[in-house]
């Protein structure tokens, strides 16, 4: 049976680009994609990085019993909803997967897929560092959108806060000064399970 890593952490940790390198250091991880109503950034596809859908899409799969887990987001833009649905891309009996997620989403997969096949996998970055990051990465959009970036920094104190940290059972941190050597620390704790 595999297992689902859910790497999580708060915006601007590096997420994505931890993902990308620990995929390439271990390439039989499956992946799956979620689901959004947000806007596309820019370098984002469809399909690929999200699928990018319709609020009444998400309704429909709640309503038919293949949602798996949704969060709704009250943006400066109106609510965003990201979801994990199950269309068929997760089959444990296939292996593992790796998936970038939060800690909302690491919870309800925990609890549909079970404590043993869903881990998690929480990357840090001092807050400093993490705000210039999410300035830097808002400055390459087309259309930037800097005070969504704003929410989402300060709702992520909330979201990952210590106590909710604790009560997830979130007990092993990667700190991410460096996403290779993150990425290779990650890779070594997969390799070892």
């Amino acid at each position: 049976m595999g297992k689902i890593y859910v790497i999580m952490g708060k915006s601007a940790s590096g997420k994505d680009t931890v993902y990308g390198e620990v995929k390439a250091m271990l390439p039989s991880l499956r992946g799956f994609v979620m689901y959004t109503t947000r806007p596309m950034r820019s370098g984002e596809e469809d399909g690929v990085s999200y699928h990018f859908v319709t609020p009444a899409f998400v309704e429909e799969a709640e309503k038919n019993g293949t949602l798996i887990e949704k969060r709704v987001y009250d943006t400066v833009y109106g609510p965003w909803i990201y979801a994990t649905i199950d269309d068929g891309q997760i089959d444990l009996s296939a292996g593992d997967y790796l998936v970038p997620g939060t800690l909302e989403s690491y919870l309800k997969l925990r609890d549909h897929f079970g404590s043993d096949t869903v881990i998690p996998v929480y990357i840090e970055v001092e807050d400093g560092e993490r705000l210039l990051r999410a300035i830097g990465r808002e400055k390459t959009q087309k259309t930037p959108r800097y005070a969504e970036m704003c929410r989402r920094f300060l709702a992520d104190c909330e979201d990952f806060s210590e106590e909710k940290l604790a009560e997830a059972g979130i007990e092993r941190r990667f700190e991410n000064r460096d996403s290779g050597i993150c990425a290779a620390m990650i890779a070594d704790m997969i390799r070892g399970n």
